[in-house]
């Protein structure tokens, strides 16, 4: 069976909203899932899993906040499979900025899938949105 990690670092919540519509979604098509709020505790061995799921917020004029970095730094490598989202508001920074953290975790990451940006909660359609990369997510592991 297939299994991911999900990281994610949240302070707002928004995130971790993020964060459970997804693990609910891979749960739904029974896939092995551990979901693991960054800076909570001991991380667990992301070598134990197929693909990492990595979330954070975007901080200060576009930054990936701190613990985020640290996650990655404390992990020592860049997994293979690596999937990334994140929240954000474009009242700070406009469309510049928006979700820049994201952005910059998944050309950190290699990620060779486009990140998931979500304005504050997903909510509404952007709630489609999180259900539909997800699954664009699981369709890269059916071939």
């Amino acid at each position: 069976m297939v299994s991911f990690l999900i990281a994610y670092a949240t302070w707002s919540g928004n995130t971790e909203e993020v964060a459970e519509l997804i693990e609910a979604v891979l749960l739904n098509s029974d896939l092995d899932v551990t979901r693991y709020r960054i800076g909570t505790g001991p991380i667990p061995d992301v070598n134990e899993f197929d693909a990492l799921i990595i979330g954070s917020f975007t901080w200060d004029k576009g930054a990936t906040p701190d613990e985020v970095k640290d996650f990655a730094a404390e992990v020592g490598y860049k997994p293979p499979n690596v999937y990334v989202f994140g929240t954000g508001d474009t009242q700070f920074g406009g469309d510049e900025l928006f979700c820049n953290a994201a952005v910059k975790l998944a050309r950190f990451y290699e990620s060779k899938y486009a990140p998931l940006k979500i304005e504050q909660s997903p909510r509404g359609t952007q709630e489609i949105d999180v259900i539909n990369w997800t699954e664009g997510v699981i369709k890269q592991w059916a071939h």
